[in-house]
């Protein structure tokens, strides 16, 4: 099981704590796709704001960065909470393994690393990283996404890491820094629907600090929602997922499904 979601721990908003109760009844490994602890990812932000809710699950969390992180030299906050689970702290980027899947962190502060254009030390990382794990099955998650229908909109600087991941069959990309939930079809690189290897990218901004407006619909956006503060609680099996969003308690907002690895 892998869950979680992105843009959290807020003293303005409460949604936090709902969103870590929910984690409180889903077994498995805890992600966040970045803007853990607002506004800038302090040792004192995530102390007072995120360590009394989701860092519950410290402990089976694997985290990555979002933009806030970095509003602190070094995402210096971040690297310290977390310690080695966020990685190499000049990096912020790595693997691990869950069962039959393989799971790639991206660090898509792309200034802070290096850049994440095509032949950048993250780029050639990755591909490096998936040659050598050909596992069936492959999720990657980031803060930026490249495709969102939400206020900030595509990112086109990632599309190299959506490249090589589209190269070599991943299956799923999760992302935050929109406010809000939307589900994609399956996709390639430039945007285009690709049943047969496209891969299916989810905005997670759900974690529980504020809802966004929504921006210019972007083609092959499925489904979307920007009321309501939740969880993607993916279930990982040899060779499929099964989805689904779960809603804050007194919410009835969800969206769930199959799929085969590609």
């Amino acid at each position: 099981m892998l869950a979680g979601a992105g843009d959290i721990a807020s003293c303005i908003s409460d949604g936090d704590e709902a969103t870590a109760k929910l984690l409180d009844a889903i077994p498995g490994t805890v992600f966040t796709t970045g803007d853990n602890a607002y506004d800038s990812g302090t040792d004192g932000e995530y102390t007072y704001w995120y360590a009394p809710t989701w860092g519950r699950h410290k402990d089976r969390t694997m985290p990555s960065p979002g933009n806030h992180e970095y509003n602190t030299v070094g995402a210096a906050g971040y690297f310290n909470y977390f310690g080695a689970a966020a990685g190499d702290p000049t990096k912020g980027y790595y693997s691990y393994d869950l069962g039959a899947w393989h799971i790639v962190v991206i660090n898509s502060n792309c200034a802070q690393v290096g850049g994440c254009g095509s032949g950048s030390p993250q780029e050639q990382w990755l591909r490096l990283d998936l040659a050598a794990h050909p596992a069936p099955c492959t999720v990657a998650y980031w803060h930026h996404p490249l495709f969102s229908s939400g206020s900030h909109g595509n990112n086109p600087p990632v599309q190299a890491l959506y490249q090589a991941l589209y190269d070599y069959g991943a299956d799923v990309v999760l992302n935050g820094h929109d406010h809000l939930y939307e589900r994609f079809a399956p996709q390639d690189p430039g945007g285009n629907l690709d049943t047969a290897r496209g891969i299916r990218e989810f905005v997670l901004g759900t974690g529980g600090a504020g809802h966004y407006n929504w921006g210019t619909p972007q083609p092959n956006s499925e489904v979307r929602n920007n009321t309501t503060f939740g969880v993607m609680k993916l279930t990982l099996h040899p060779t499929s997922y099964d989805w689904e969003f779960v809603p804050e308690a007194g919410e009835t907002f969800t969206d769930s499904g199959s799929e085969p690895c590609r």
